[in-house]
């Protein structure tokens, strides 16, 4: 085996790491911040990835171009959905915040699935652009236009989270309150606005995935649960107080699933993922980037 061979595979891995870690962002920072697992996430991306379909086939709108129209309109189903669903939620207790999240989840996710069914039939549907399949070479290693996208875009997303926790008095509230609602209430924050904020914003970057999803592999409706597992495998290595630590973890998992392709064949990938899954929880389940609480953001 050569070691271009070994280079480009684990190029790729970091090409499909990137798009792990934006799809972990927006499930870290809800769970993070509301301690609400939203294992619907990943049809939320699901139906990012539709719009942008459709922006394209009906507007010729490229994907990428297309996220300043994605991002607000899935920040604004974040809104519905949390008003509609998670608003008495959040103000429950840690431990029934997390069993009723995961029941409210788990019936949106099938009525997504059956929505998007009746709209959009089961059949694949992927974006074609005029750079998808061109490539750059660059000594000797092959890179796509569309995945190099990915990473810049993946890249994009995680700082201008960080700048808006760090530099924002309302990043600075959902800071406070990922660490003391209680404290923040008492401080003046309202609580439920966060709470209503950070949902949309989960909302709005798995929409974000969902698009590069599309440009990369094709959307059905049935995509959502493996993304939804490879989101909570890159929140749990990178550690839930660590959002800046996701996207890290994303790319770490993407190598790690690509080298294993080498060594053991690309049919065990997914059980390379689950292994690390395992070992961190056993090892280290504060995570490799954790301090327990969104100050590391």
């Amino acid at each position: 085996m050569s070691l271009a061979t070994i280079a480009q595979t684990l190029v790729f891995g970091v090409f499909v790491g990137s798009i792990y870690g934006i799809a972990a962002l927006g499930l870290g920072l809800v769970f993070g911040v509301m301690r609400v697992l939203n294992v619907a996430h990943g049809e939320l991306l699901m139906i990012g990835g539709y719009v942008s379909f459709w922006l394209f086939q009906l507007v010729g709108l490229d994907p990428l171009v297309s996220l300043l129209i994605l991002g607000p309109v899935m920040f604004v189903l974040g809104t519905v959905l949390h008003k509609l669903l998670y608003t008495h939620v959040v103000r429950q207790g840690t431990e029934s915040k997390i069993k009723n999240s995961l029941l409210i989840s788990f019936g949106l996710i099938l009525i997504l699935q059956q929505t998007a069914i009746l709209l959009w039939t089961g059949d694949e549907r992927t974006v074609q652009t005029a750079y998808t399949g061109r490539t750059l070479a660059l000594a000797g290693i092959v890179l796509p236009y569309t995945r190099m996208a990915n990473l810049g875009i993946g890249l994009l997303a995680v700082i201008a989270l960080h700048l808006f926790l760090h530099r924002t008095y309302f990043g600075k509230a959902i800071r406070a309150t990922a660490e003391d609602w209680e404290a923040a209430t008492l401080a003046g924050i309202d609580v439920q606005r966060v709470y209503l904020v950070t949902f949309a914003i989960g909302t709005a970057l798995a929409g974000v995935a969902g698009a590069l999803v599309t440009m990369g592999y094709g959307v059905t409706p049935t995509i959502g649960l493996p993304w939804t597992l490879k989101a909570l495998v890159v929140v749990v290595l990178a550690g839930t107080g660590s959002i800046m630590g996701a996207f890290p973890a994303g790319l770490l998992l993407g190598m790690a699933e690509a080298g294993s392709a080498l060594v053991i064949g690309a049919e065990y990938g997914q059980v390379v993922g689950l292994v690390i899954f395992l070992l961190v929880l056993l090892v280290r389940p504060q995570g490799l980037f954790g301090k327990g609480g969104l100050r590391s953001a």
